[in-house]
């Protein structure tokens, strides 16, 4: 189960995007989010890709981990695949395939391939801060880019505990969940071999039991966190301190400059011979 689960997991390969600064690494991936965004060319999409390529080398983790960050949305990518294909509607452009009075256009295809491109890179390419970063740096590099909140009055602190409670316990829900599958397949129901009308049905059976644990474990986190006396909003120590280094800032730099490179082919029209 732990092999499988990518959710909230730290890959320690000791590489240097690892001890970059998390404030730092979550500036970036907002970045990468904008210039994801900004990608509107297959010129452009291709030097994302070569940029994103680069920075995963960096960690020195395996590509097959950020694959499988993205494996659980392929129904959503398929979904938004088909939607671009069905939309475009182009009577002057080449048919790539015709069914019945339907009619698949090549720019529909290429549109519907693009999105889900830029789609895998988003979600693949973010699964760095948490591959990278652990859950405790994660949670304290949060709280320091959501600072600035103070001024409007919003407690980073409740928003950086929300975040960190999920990211601890995801696992161990999928964990509990996975625990109660196997003790009824050893009571001769296994999900795998069922229908699925009765995987429906199974479903239900399986969720009340991991909702009420779930209740139980946030009922004992609230009581251990009280018997150890915290309180929200109080002052509190910090076993390791965030320090910002020029290591943090080169690697801003890198998205800033990738940034600035997207505006720049998007404002001269550089990659109109690789346009949609």
């Amino acid at each position: 189960m732990s092999e499988k689960l990518l959710i909230g997991r730290t890959i320690d390969t000791g590489s240097w995007v690892h001890s970059i600064d998390p404030r730092a690494k979550m500036i970036a991936m907002m970045l990468y989010v904008v210039i994801i965004i900004l990608s509107n060319t297959w010129l452009e999409m291709a030097c994302v890709v070569v940029f994103s390529l680069a920075i995963i080398a960096l960690t020195r983790i395996h590509i097959k981990y950020f694959i499988r960050a993205a494996k659980p949305l392929w129904v959503l990518m398929l979904f938004i695949f088909i939607v671009q294909c069905i939309k475009v509607v182009d009577k002057n452009g080449a048919i790539l395939l015709s069914i019945g009075s339907w009619n698949l256009y090549v720019e529909g295809f290429k549109l519907g391939l693009f999105s889900v491109l830029r789609m895998v890179f988003l979600v693949s390419f973010t699964a760095i801060l948490t591959f990278t970063t652990t859950p405790g740096r994660l949670n304290q590099g949060l709280e320091g880019v959501l600072k600035p909140l103070k001024v409007i009055r919003v407690s980073p602190d409740r928003f950086t505990l929300m975040v960190s409670i999920a990211l601890r316990f995801i696992p161990s829900i999928l964990e509990e969940a996975q625990i109660i599958l196997k003790a009824q397949a050893s009571r001769g129901a296994d999900v795998r071999e069922l229908p699925w009308k009765e995987k429906g049905k199974m479903l239900v059976s399986l969720l009340v039991p991991v909702t009420v644990g779930a209740f139980r474990r946030a009922e004992d986190l609230v009581h251990s966190m009280e018997s150890r006396g915290f309180r929200m909003g109080e002052p509190r120590t910090k076993y390791h301190s965030l320090v910002w280094r020029s290591r943090d800032t080169i690697f801003i730099g890198f998205f800033i400059i990738m940034l600035i490179a997207m505006v720049w082919m998007s404002g001269y029209g550089t990659g109109e011979l690789w346009t949609l």
